[in-house]
Protein backbone atom coordinates (compact mmCIF):
# COMPACT_ATOMS: atom_id res chain seq x y z
CA UNK A 1 0.00 0.00 0.00
CA UNK A 2 1.58 3.63 -1.25
CA UNK A 3 1.39 6.16 1.35
CA UNK A 4 -0.03 8.69 -1.87
CA UNK A 5 -3.06 8.83 -2.52
CA UNK A 6 -6.28 11.38 -3.08
CA UNK A 7 -10.16 10.70 -2.53
CA UNK A 8 -13.58 12.88 -3.30
CA UNK A 9 -17.06 12.64 -2.39
CA UNK A 10 -20.30 14.48 -2.68
CA UNK A 11 -23.44 14.17 -0.45
CA UNK A 12 -26.41 16.27 -0.60
CA UNK A 13 -30.23 16.35 0.51
CA UNK A 14 -32.48 18.37 0.18
CA UNK A 15 -31.14 21.23 2.48
CA UNK A 16 -27.52 21.19 1.69
CA UNK A 17 -24.45 20.28 0.04
CA UNK A 18 -20.98 17.96 1.50
CA UNK A 19 -17.46 17.53 -0.43
CA UNK A 20 -15.18 15.86 1.10
CA UNK A 21 -11.82 15.60 -0.37
CA UNK A 22 -8.33 14.23 0.85
CA UNK A 23 -4.96 14.26 -0.39
CA UNK A 24 -2.12 11.84 1.47
CA UNK A 25 1.43 11.80 1.42
CA UNK A 26 4.26 10.04 2.72
CA UNK A 27 4.92 10.68 7.00
CA UNK A 28 6.96 8.53 9.41
CA UNK A 29 3.48 8.17 11.70
CA UNK A 30 -0.34 8.12 10.98
CA UNK A 31 -1.22 12.23 10.94
CA UNK A 32 -4.91 13.14 10.30
CA UNK A 33 -5.56 16.96 9.65
CA UNK A 34 -9.81 18.36 9.33
CA UNK A 35 -10.97 21.49 7.79
CA UNK A 36 -14.33 22.27 8.23
CA UNK A 37 -17.12 24.06 9.28
CA UNK A 38 -16.71 25.41 13.04
CA UNK A 39 -20.27 24.07 13.78
CA UNK A 40 -19.32 20.56 12.86
CA UNK A 41 -15.75 20.86 14.82
CA UNK A 42 -17.37 18.29 17.95
CA UNK A 43 -17.44 15.74 14.97
CA UNK A 44 -13.54 15.56 14.13
CA UNK A 45 -12.61 12.73 16.57
CA UNK A 46 -15.47 10.46 14.88
CA UNK A 47 -14.04 11.18 11.39
CA UNK A 48 -10.18 10.79 12.77
CA UNK A 49 -11.36 7.48 14.29
CA UNK A 50 -13.05 6.75 10.40
CA UNK A 51 -10.13 7.70 8.47
CA UNK A 52 -7.63 6.04 10.31
CA UNK A 53 -9.65 2.47 10.31
CA UNK A 54 -8.35 2.11 6.86
CA UNK A 55 -5.27 4.74 6.78
CA UNK A 56 -2.26 3.11 9.33
CA UNK A 57 0.54 5.45 8.37
CA UNK A 58 0.89 9.09 6.27
CA UNK A 59 0.09 12.04 6.55
CA UNK A 60 -3.95 12.91 5.44
CA UNK A 61 -5.16 16.42 4.73
CA UNK A 62 -9.05 16.34 4.83
CA UNK A 63 -11.11 19.24 3.41
CA UNK A 64 -14.88 19.47 3.95
CA UNK A 65 -17.19 22.01 2.54
CA UNK A 66 -20.58 22.60 3.73
CA UNK A 67 -23.16 24.56 2.03
CA UNK A 68 -26.90 25.49 1.89
CA UNK A 69 -30.16 26.19 4.23
CA UNK A 70 -29.47 23.20 6.24
CA UNK A 71 -25.93 23.93 7.78
CA UNK A 72 -27.70 26.44 10.70
CA UNK A 73 -30.84 26.06 12.35
CA UNK A 74 -32.26 29.64 13.05
CA UNK A 75 -35.72 30.54 15.19
CA UNK A 76 -37.43 33.51 15.90
CA UNK A 77 -36.32 35.14 19.71
CA UNK A 78 -39.61 37.71 21.03
CA UNK A 79 -38.37 40.24 23.69
CA UNK A 80 -42.30 39.75 25.46
CA UNK A 81 -41.32 42.36 27.80
CA UNK A 82 -40.28 44.73 25.96
CA UNK A 83 -42.88 44.14 23.83
CA UNK A 84 -45.49 44.75 26.69
CA UNK A 85 -43.88 47.56 27.75
CA UNK A 86 -43.86 48.99 24.02
CA UNK A 87 -48.02 48.80 24.06
CA UNK A 88 -48.40 49.66 27.46
CA UNK A 89 -46.77 53.10 26.34
CA UNK A 90 -48.62 52.73 23.11
CA UNK A 91 -51.80 52.92 25.01
CA UNK A 92 -51.16 55.46 27.35
CA UNK A 93 -50.26 58.10 24.95
CA UNK A 94 -53.12 57.06 23.03
CA UNK A 95 -55.14 57.60 26.18
CA UNK A 96 -53.82 61.18 26.60
CA UNK A 97 -53.63 62.26 23.23
CA UNK A 98 -56.38 60.61 21.66
CA UNK A 99 -56.02 58.84 18.12
CA UNK A 100 -57.08 55.82 16.36
CA UNK A 101 -54.50 54.20 15.20
CA UNK A 102 -54.29 50.64 16.12
CA UNK A 103 -50.90 49.30 17.73
CA UNK A 104 -48.07 49.20 14.89
CA UNK A 105 -47.15 45.40 14.90
CA UNK A 106 -45.67 45.43 11.85
CA UNK A 107 -43.43 47.95 13.19
CA UNK A 108 -42.63 45.83 16.25
CA UNK A 109 -41.65 42.55 14.00
CA UNK A 110 -38.84 44.72 11.97
CA UNK A 111 -37.68 45.93 15.52
CA UNK A 112 -34.27 43.75 16.33
CA UNK A 113 -35.01 45.06 19.64
CA UNK A 114 -37.94 43.16 19.92
CA UNK A 115 -37.97 40.41 17.18
CA UNK A 116 -34.18 38.48 17.04
CA UNK A 117 -33.38 35.90 14.43
CA UNK A 118 -31.08 33.44 16.42
CA UNK A 119 -28.48 30.62 15.15
CA UNK A 120 -28.33 27.18 16.98
CA UNK A 121 -25.02 25.46 17.01
CA UNK A 122 -26.50 21.90 17.39
CA UNK A 123 -26.69 20.51 13.72
CA UNK A 124 -29.61 17.51 12.83
CA UNK A 125 -28.59 14.12 13.29
CA UNK A 126 -28.91 13.66 9.43
CA UNK A 127 -26.61 16.22 8.63
CA UNK A 128 -24.32 14.50 10.74
CA UNK A 129 -24.44 11.08 9.58
CA UNK A 130 -24.25 12.86 5.72
CA UNK A 131 -21.00 14.30 6.87
CA UNK A 132 -19.55 11.34 8.25
CA UNK A 133 -20.97 8.57 5.19
CA UNK A 134 -18.96 11.46 2.77
CA UNK A 135 -15.96 10.83 4.64
CA UNK A 136 -15.89 7.25 4.62
CA UNK A 137 -16.66 7.58 0.91
CA UNK A 138 -13.25 9.75 0.12
CA UNK A 139 -11.20 7.56 2.48
CA UNK A 140 -12.49 4.58 0.14
CA UNK A 141 -11.34 6.38 -2.73
CA UNK A 142 -8.23 7.36 -1.04
CA UNK A 143 -7.01 4.05 -0.31
CA UNK A 144 -8.48 2.56 -3.77
CA UNK A 145 -5.61 5.10 -4.94
CA UNK A 146 -3.06 4.01 -2.46
CA UNK A 147 -3.70 0.43 -3.35
CA UNK A 148 -2.90 0.72 -7.38
CA UNK A 149 0.28 2.81 -6.60
CA UNK A 150 1.31 0.39 -3.76
CA UNK A 151 1.42 -2.57 -6.32
CA UNK A 152 3.48 -0.14 -8.86
CA UNK A 153 5.43 -0.33 -6.10
CA UNK A 154 5.71 -4.02 -5.45
CA UNK A 155 6.14 -4.44 -8.83
CA UNK A 156 9.51 -2.33 -9.56
CA UNK A 157 10.98 -3.21 -5.71
CA UNK A 158 10.45 -7.06 -6.38
CA UNK A 159 11.81 -6.76 -9.84
CA UNK A 160 15.23 -4.93 -7.94
CA UNK A 161 14.75 -7.43 -4.85
CA UNK A 162 15.43 -10.07 -7.97
CA UNK A 163 18.51 -8.14 -9.31
CA UNK A 164 20.36 -7.79 -5.79
CA UNK A 165 19.96 -11.51 -4.88
CA UNK A 166 21.55 -12.43 -8.48
CA UNK A 167 24.26 -9.93 -7.49
CA UNK A 168 24.35 -11.67 -4.07
CA UNK A 169 24.74 -15.03 -6.18
CA UNK A 170 27.36 -13.95 -8.20
CA UNK A 171 29.31 -12.44 -5.38
CA UNK A 172 29.15 -15.63 -3.44
CA UNK A 173 30.68 -17.62 -6.52
CA UNK A 174 33.50 -14.94 -7.07
CA UNK A 175 35.01 -14.09 -4.02
CA UNK A 176 36.67 -17.65 -2.86
CA UNK A 177 38.15 -16.92 -5.80
CA UNK A 178 39.30 -13.85 -5.32
CA UNK A 179 40.13 -14.42 -1.53
CA UNK A 180 42.42 -17.40 -3.08
CA UNK A 181 43.94 -14.76 -5.68
CA UNK A 182 44.59 -12.09 -3.22
CA UNK A 183 46.05 -14.59 -0.98
CA UNK A 184 49.02 -16.13 -3.73
CA UNK A 185 49.48 -11.92 -4.93
CA UNK A 186 49.87 -10.93 -1.50
CA UNK A 187 52.12 -14.33 -0.59
CA UNK A 188 54.04 -13.66 -3.38
CA UNK A 189 55.09 -9.96 -2.54
CA UNK A 190 56.20 -11.06 0.87
CA UNK A 191 58.69 -13.78 -0.35
CA UNK A 192 59.84 -11.26 -3.10
CA UNK A 193 60.25 -8.90 -0.28
CA UNK A 194 61.76 -11.23 2.32
CA UNK A 195 64.73 -13.18 -0.45
CA UNK A 196 67.13 -10.66 0.22
CA UNK A 197 66.51 -9.85 3.92
CA UNK A 198 68.50 -11.56 6.39
CA UNK A 199 67.01 -13.47 9.81
CA UNK A 200 63.43 -13.09 8.38
CA UNK A 201 60.78 -15.37 10.39
CA UNK A 202 58.67 -16.59 6.28
CA UNK A 203 56.32 -18.75 9.04
CA UNK A 204 55.01 -15.80 10.76
CA UNK A 205 54.73 -13.12 8.05
CA UNK A 206 52.57 -15.96 5.83
CA UNK A 207 50.66 -16.32 9.16
CA UNK A 208 50.08 -12.89 9.54
CA UNK A 209 49.29 -12.88 5.77
CA UNK A 210 46.60 -15.56 6.32
CA UNK A 211 44.71 -13.86 9.14
CA UNK A 212 44.66 -10.50 6.92
CA UNK A 213 43.42 -12.34 3.84
CA UNK A 214 40.95 -14.14 6.78
CA UNK A 215 39.55 -10.60 7.65
CA UNK A 216 38.96 -9.56 3.79
CA UNK A 217 36.48 -12.72 3.94
CA UNK A 218 33.50 -11.64 2.77
CA UNK A 219 30.96 -14.59 3.38
CA UNK A 220 29.62 -13.51 6.08
CA UNK A 221 28.00 -10.70 4.94
CA UNK A 222 27.05 -12.05 1.70
CA UNK A 223 25.21 -14.60 3.52
CA UNK A 224 23.38 -12.19 6.10
CA UNK A 225 22.68 -9.67 2.85
CA UNK A 226 20.96 -13.07 1.27
CA UNK A 227 18.90 -13.63 4.36
CA UNK A 228 17.72 -10.16 4.68
CA UNK A 229 16.65 -10.13 0.84
CA UNK A 230 14.85 -13.49 1.67
CA UNK A 231 13.04 -11.60 4.53
CA UNK A 232 12.30 -8.35 2.35
CA UNK A 233 10.28 -10.45 0.00
CA UNK A 234 8.46 -12.35 2.84
CA UNK A 235 7.60 -8.75 4.37
CA UNK A 236 6.81 -7.28 0.88
CA UNK A 237 3.61 -9.59 0.12
CA UNK A 238 1.96 -8.87 3.36
CA UNK A 239 -0.95 -7.05 4.03
CA UNK A 240 0.03 -5.36 7.01
CA UNK A 241 2.12 -2.07 7.49
CA UNK A 242 4.94 -2.91 6.59
CA UNK A 243 6.71 0.53 5.31
CA UNK A 244 9.13 0.69 8.24
CA UNK A 245 10.37 -2.57 8.41
CA UNK A 246 11.14 -2.56 5.01
CA UNK A 247 12.91 0.68 5.62
CA UNK A 248 15.26 -1.01 8.63
CA UNK A 249 15.86 -3.42 6.09
CA UNK A 250 17.53 -1.88 3.60
CA UNK A 251 19.37 0.08 6.63
CA UNK A 252 20.93 -3.24 6.97
CA UNK A 253 21.88 -4.14 3.62
CA UNK A 254 23.39 -1.14 3.13
CA UNK A 255 25.46 -1.54 6.06
CA UNK A 256 26.75 -5.03 4.90
CA UNK A 257 27.51 -4.20 1.23
CA UNK A 258 29.59 -1.01 2.49
CA UNK A 259 31.40 -3.78 5.29
CA UNK A 260 32.67 -5.82 1.83
CA UNK A 261 33.46 -2.55 0.22
CA UNK A 262 35.43 -1.71 2.71
CA UNK A 263 36.85 -5.33 2.87
CA UNK A 264 37.56 -5.89 -0.65
CA UNK A 265 40.05 -4.39 -2.67
CA UNK A 266 39.44 -6.93 -5.76
CA UNK A 267 37.92 -4.59 -8.75
CA UNK A 268 35.66 -6.83 -9.84
CA UNK A 269 33.79 -6.97 -6.16
CA UNK A 270 34.12 -3.08 -6.00
CA UNK A 271 32.15 -2.99 -9.17
CA UNK A 272 29.49 -5.09 -7.90
CA UNK A 273 28.82 -3.21 -4.43
CA UNK A 274 28.47 -0.06 -6.41
CA UNK A 275 25.68 -1.57 -8.95
CA UNK A 276 24.49 -2.82 -5.37
CA UNK A 277 24.55 0.14 -3.58
CA UNK A 278 22.59 2.08 -6.41
CA UNK A 279 19.80 -0.33 -6.76
CA UNK A 280 19.34 -0.35 -2.88
CA UNK A 281 19.07 3.60 -3.29
CA UNK A 282 16.83 2.59 -5.60
CA UNK A 283 14.38 0.35 -3.02
CA UNK A 284 14.98 2.79 -0.39
CA UNK A 285 13.49 5.91 -2.21
CA UNK A 286 10.68 3.51 -3.08
CA UNK A 287 9.94 2.47 0.50
CA UNK A 288 10.40 5.46 1.44
CA UNK A 289 6.13 6.04 0.08
CA UNK A 290 5.35 2.07 1.62
CA UNK A 291 2.73 2.17 3.95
Amino acid sequence: MSMTGYGRSLKENANCQITVEMKAVNHRFCEINIRMPRQFFFLEDQLKKTISRFVKRGKVDVFINISGEGIVNRSLAVNWDLLSQYHSVFSEMKEKFGGSADFPLNSMLANDAVVEIQESDEVDEGLKSLVVSAAEDAVLQLVEMRKKEGQELYEDVHKRVGRLTDKAEELKKFAPAVQKSYLERLTKKVRDYTESALEIDESRILTEVAVYTDKSDIEEELTRIQSHLKQFNEIITSEKVVGRKLDFIVQELNRETNTIGSKSNDVTISKHVVEIKSELEKIREQVQNIE
